[in-house]
């Protein structure tokens, strides 16, 4: 298996041995990335997921970046089990997280306290699903390697989030990747530490690969808008099959809208607003074309419901009581959703202008 990444993408040699340095530990290590946003954290991320899958058969990736995540449309914090290198750094792709919750939104700033407990939950089931135990309670051995990718925003709330994490984690590896700008930089050191030295912790600090301006800080700001509509573009360009013709965002317009939808019970579903309050008497209302998460309630300690993916209510029908949805999620999972999640993620413009 080759690590070596696409032919445009160079990899300074502080990545190469940071990489190494990870990968050669003595116990799978659990590794966690930050930095501020350009950085080059999901790229610096999937090199050191090759590097990993060439010593080890699967690598599980918990991705906290809710706004432009790896393996998913955005507003999802997930676990997802890696088995294969990827081939190129430079295209993301879809995966199906083993476990993933829906966030509802693009930022951690509505409500970081409902964020942070989404991200412990699927680390908690990461250490329990990967880690071995003496008693089922307090794990002392890890047996699938984790990559824990974090958010460019690391002030003010963003950077206590941070911290509360790294502190929750307890990761064996923190790489910190700096930007040429200091003032945009995480404090040197372990900051997360309050001054006292952790040394079951190695820090790795290297540089951002390339060398950022404003100008270009400018343009990716606009990109991420842009990126994350692709995503979601991408995600239900999934409802057809591969060898389906669909190039143009036109064409999946027209596919997405004679597409033939799920119909689903409203009386066997509940339906929950993310991150704001809806009269029950625009429940509906507020539903019709829009992007929801599709989901299972749970009734365990933590009681938040795990989500199986996206879909597109496309029309309400109440006298039939159905609603009309659209999803790449198969039929044989979407017969558990019980939950429609509502947050801030709405169908790409683009599609709605054909």
């Amino acid at each position: 298996m080759d690590s070596s990444p696409s032919p445009d993408i160079n990899i300074p040699e502080q990545w190469l041995e940071a990489t190494e340095s990870i990968a050669n530990s003595s116990m799978p290590p659990i590794t966690l990335i930050c930095g501020a946003k350009n950085c080059a954290k999901t790229t610096f991320s999937r090199y050191l997921l090759n590097v990993l899958l060439n010593k080890y058969t699967k690598v599980a990736y918990l991705d906290t970046d809710v706004g432009q995540p790896e393996f998913t449309p955005p507003a999802f914090l997930s676990l997802t089990i890696v088995h294969k290198v990827t081939s190129d750094l430079t295209v993301p792709c879809l995966k199906t997280p083993e476990r993933c919750l829906f966030f509802g939104d693009v930022s951690c700033k509505r409500d970081p306290s409902t964020y942070l407990s989404y991200v412990f939950a699927i680390y908690n089931y990461y250490r329990k699903e990967y880690c071995i135990s003496d008693k089922g309670e307090y794990p002392h051995k890890i047996e699938v390697p984790l990559i824990v990718n974090t958010p460019g925003w690391v002030k003010g709330i963003g950077y206590d989030v941070l911290v509360d994490m790294l502190k929750y984690i307890c990761p064996t590896h923190v790489v910190k990747i700096s930007i040429s700008s200091e003032k945009k930089n995480l404090p040197a050191g372990e900051f997360w530490s309050d001054g006292e030295h952790d040394e079951t912790i190695n820090l790795i600090e290297i540089n951002s690969a390339h060398q950022d301006s404003l100008t270009r800080s400018v343009l990716v700001q606009i990109d991420a808008r842009l990126l994350r509509d692709l995503r979601i573009l991408t995600y239900f360009k999934q409802c057809f099959s591969s060898d389906s013709n669909i190039s143009t965002i036109k064409e999946l317009a027209h596919a997405l809208a004679s597409h033939c939808p799920y119909e689903v019970p409203i009386a066997s579903i509940k339906i929950q607003h993310l991150h704001c309050e809806v009269p029950s008497s625009e429940i509906f209302y507020s539903l019709n074309a829009t992007v929801v998460g599709l989901a299972v309630d749970s009734h365990g300690p933590e009681n938040l419901p795990w989500c199986l993916g996206l879909g597109i209510v496309r029309g309400i029908d109440t006298v039939k009581g159905v609603l009309y949805v659209i999803t790449p999620v198969p039929h044989s999972s979407l017969e558990r959703v019980n939950l429609l999640l509502q947050g801030y993620i709405q169908i790409p413009s683009c599609l709605l202008q054909y």
